[in-house]
């Protein structure tokens, strides 16, 4: 097992050392202004002197991101529940779930912050919303693609409504759903940065959004670049829970986890 990982993990990072090495080739060879593009040594340099910044925006961000992540996986499978149980439901607000994903946060962020004011909680709402459809659209798939063979079983045997859902479409949509949360989780952390950008921060409790913004005002690139990478990894860590947890669930029964 620890051979085929490390197989697995071989290609990805020999591609990130020739990247990491071309980009600082280049940027030393050509001469480019680190305020325009720094190389990754600068970077790293710039990230050792900034840990102590950079880790507690990661973890006010986090949070943010985790609640509103938490706020997505609840709402969202509640809400494909209720859009699965009538068609004539699915139409008349399908439409409204499918709202979240076309407006763009940055349009309604000031909004958030004349409801929730300023500070955590309108940038744990804007990552609910940034993150929510995915997770209704793909649950929804998965209540609706059970094998018709498999219901007409339950209604045969007499099931009651809730024991289906629970015994036979749940279980069945558990695939789709964990799909619909790897997507919600990096884009949880989208929304939390979008939203500390509006909301701004509240008794110094400064995230990743206002980092790159303080970063970018005082014209080191290099910050920039790490506090974004600091934020690519919070949202690779919550993918990878969430991937880990349905691989967990789902490796006994289902080919997309167990590999056969």
């Amino acid at each position: 097992m620890k051979t085929a990982f490390l197989r697995a993990a071989l290609a990805p990072l020999g591609a990130l050392v020739i990247v990491l090495a071309l980009w600082e080739t280049v940027t030393r060879v050509l001469g480019i202004s680190p305020i325009v593009l720094p190389p990754p040594s600068a970077i790293a340099l710039e990230a050792s002197r900034a840990v102590e910044p950079l880790l507690s925006a990661a973890l006010s961000t986090g949070r943010s991101a985790l609640v509103g992540f938490g706020l997505s996986a609840a709402v969202g499978v509640l809400a494909a529940i209720v859009l699965s149980s009538s068609r004539v439901l699915e139409r008349a607000l399908y439409p409204y779930a499918l709202f979240l994903q076309m407006v763009p946060i940055i349009a309604i962020a000031p909004l958030l912050v004349v409801w929730f004011g300023h500070g955590a909680r309108a940038v744990a709402v804007a990552s609910f919303i940034v993150s929510v459809f995915p997770v209704i659209a793909n649950t929804l798939t998965g209540l609706r693609s059970v094998d018709p063979s498999l219901r007409d079983m339950f209604r045969l045997y007499g099931a009651r409504r809730v024991a289906t859902l629970w015994k036979l479409e749940l279980p069945a949509s558990l695939p789709h759903l964990f799909t619909g949360l790897r997507v919600a989780s990096g884009l949880s952390v989208v929304g939390a940065i979008v939203g500390e950008w509006v909301a701004g921060v509240v008794e110094g409790d400064a995230g990743l959004g206002i980092l790159v913004l303080a970063s970018n005002r005082q014209g080191n690139t290099a910050r920039v670049f790490a506090a974004v990478l600091a934020a690519s990894a919070l949202g690779l860590m919550l993918f990878g829970a969430v991937s880990l947890t349905g691989e967990r669930m789902l490796r006994r029964w289902h080919p997309s986890a167990s590999g056969s």
